[in-house]
């Protein structure tokens, strides 16, 4: 049997290059689903615990993760040889960006480096990890050919990029449609074959370039929109209007509009990244992203405009910026996370600490702890008696677990990035809101 007909009958396997936050959910997919699994990572730590059957993935089960590694149908390896044994690799590496805000496909390049190392006849290769358009055709590709096999027939290419949204308690991996593009019309179809296994909803595009532009375009529209409420926010500061009682009164409209709200930033990976990676291709067809670029822009100034309102505040408290104890209330990069990466509350306190503040602790039961200017910092357990020793209290995350009615009550003043505390009643005088109101 041919590949395409090995994956129709379910009788194939497949390997995963890279088990983070993709790749790892994307690997229980296919255990799940009784497909011989191979998760490859360079991270020793985290091949170890898959191997003790210990998950790391919080949107995982426990037990769903332990029963994959016991019952043999996901192994896992810090070796690259092992996707020799896999019909189908997916490859789901990290893709930061430069300081000077360009991208670093390095392991992109690392990993097709190493599967072209073992690449064999009959084995389809199906990028995700969010990169610019031509990746796969420009870099991916001319590596795997230096093996000497026909693409499209001894071997076959796609991109296929990830819908992950940590947190999210609806929408996972195995019931998020996908989008996919070959190299060829074959690659597509059996690429698009080998997600169906796991994924119902499987939308096939003529090209990786598609695929991968798309991928951008999904995340540059919220980018975009939430710059827009961002930047709206610091207009109703300025002109004493709730923002959030303005984006809610306009999501009434049942039409031609949906609702994004402001923050303290932009965390996680791909709508902080991606405009960054899009006006850097650009640039090489002399096109500038302005509109891109600036929302980009916006997005990142927000832990300055919070650390604005943090210094407004004590201005007006008996105690002096160096003096002041600040609590930061959550640094995960979105509620119910325990995901730090690119967190807009490492920024805040990167820049209050800059300021000469020397008394910030953080609350945040999903991390306990981190690492701030090359300082190691430990959270600090919730109370009641915390709360109230803290001069100044700064919610940068909403998670759900904290009791914003006690919050409230005992803090003396609170600056709330993310209207948490909108359900409070009664006294709302010691509660700043960004984008104006209390």
């Amino acid at each position: 049997m041919n590949l395409l007909q090995r994956i129709e009958s379910r009788d194939f396997s497949i390997a995963v290059f890279g088990l983070g936050y993709v790749g790892l959910p994307l690997a229980i997919e296919f255990a799940k689903a009784g497909i011989k699994t191979y998760g490859v990572d360079v991270d020793q730590v985290k091949v170890d615990k898959l191997r003790r059957g210990e998950n790391y993935i919080q949107d995982l089960d426990d037990n769903v993760v332990r029963d994959a590694v016991e019952k043999g149908l996901l192994v896992a390896d810090s070796n690259p040889s092992s996707i020799a044994s896999a019909d189908v690799i997916y490859v789901c590496v990290p893709t930061p960006f430069t300081p000077n805000k360009e991208p670093d496909i390095s392991f992109i390049i690392n990993a097709s480096e190493s599967i072209a190392e073992h690449l064999k006849p009959g084995q389809c290769i199906i990028l995700k990890s969010t990169t610019f358009p031509s990746t796969t055709e420009d870099y991916v590709l001319p590596i795997l050919q230096k093996s000497g096999l026909t693409l499209g027939v001894d071997y076959f290419l796609a991109f296929s990029p990830e819908r992950i949204d940590p947190g999210n308690q609806v929408w996972h991996t195995g019931n998020t449609p996908i989008v996919v593009g070959g190299v060829t019309p074959e690659c597509t179809k059996v690429a698009a074959a080998a997600n169906r296994v796991i994924i119902e909803h499987v939308h096939e595009v003529s090209s990786p370039k598609v695929a991968e532009m798309e991928k951008l375009l999904e995340n540059i529209f919220r980018s975009v929109n939430i710059a827009l409420v961002n930047e709206l926010a610091q207009l109703c500061d300025r002109m004493k209007v709730n923002i959030w009682e303005v984006v809610e009164a306009a999501a009434t409209k049942p039409f031609g509009y949906m609702p994004f709200w402001p923050g303290p930033g932009i965390g996680g990976h791909c709508i902080l990244i991606d405009p960054y990676y899009l006006s850097w291709l650009a640039r090489s067809d002399d096109f500038v992203t302005n509109f891109v670029t600036l929302a980009a822009e916006v997005n990142e100034s927000m832990p300055y405009y919070v650390r604005q309102m943090v210094l407004r505040e004590i201005a007006h408290l008996p105690v002096t910026l160096k003096q002041a104890r600040i609590i930061i209330l959550g640094v995960a990069f979105k509620r119910d996370v325990d995901d730090l990466r690119h967190s807009p509350a490492l920024k805040v306190m990167e820049l209050l600490s800059e300021d000469g503040a020397e008394n910030i602790g953080y609350i945040d039961p999903f991390i306990p702890e981190l690492t701030l200017r090359g300082n190691h910092l430990e959270a600090i357990p919730y109370s009641e008696e915390v709360i109230a020793s803290a001069d100044i209290v700064v919610i940068t995350t909403d998670h759900t677990l904290f009791d914003y009615e006690a919050i409230a009550k005992n803090a003396k003043l609170i600056v709330d990035t993310r209207n948490a505390t909108k359900g409070v009643k009664g006294d709302r005088s010691k509660i700043r809101l960004l984008g104006g109101g209390a």
